[in-house]
């Protein structure tokens, strides 16, 4: 079961990423015909704190799960390609390295009585 920590960090990874694209439209209708900068100034300091609080996150979340060095370079790294946080978060959940166990290795409960 997964702590608070660990669902804050997997709301931020989700976060980012869904700022990344509002912040990716908005730079494409800045740069583009209508020339509008609107689109960056709502999603660019939406996403900038976003980034600050996955980075912030992990940190906290590799502490806790005692995360290796590698794996947290890896996801500190993800914060700057576009999506790439939904890409290692879901990585970690299927190596248990959230808190909960990959599905390949739960086992159902044994019946009682």
């Amino acid at each position: 079961m997964r702590d608070k920590l660990t669902g804050l960090f997997v709301v931020a990874a989700i976060a980012e990423a869904c700022s990344w694209f509002g912040l990716l439209v908005g730079m494409l209708v800045k740069y583009g015909p209508p020339g509008n900068e609107l689109g960056v100034k709502i999603f660019g300091p939406i996403h900038g704190g976003l980034f600050v609080a996955y980075l912030v996150l992990v940190l906290a979340v590799a502490r806790r799960q005692r995360w290796s060095l590698l794996a947290t370079g890896v996801a500190l790294a993800c914060a700057v390609p576009p999506f790439a946080t939904l890409a290692y978060e879901r990585w970690a959940r299927r190596r248990g390295m959230l808190g909960t166990a990959p599905a390949s290795t739960r086992r159902d409960p044994a019946p009682v009585g």
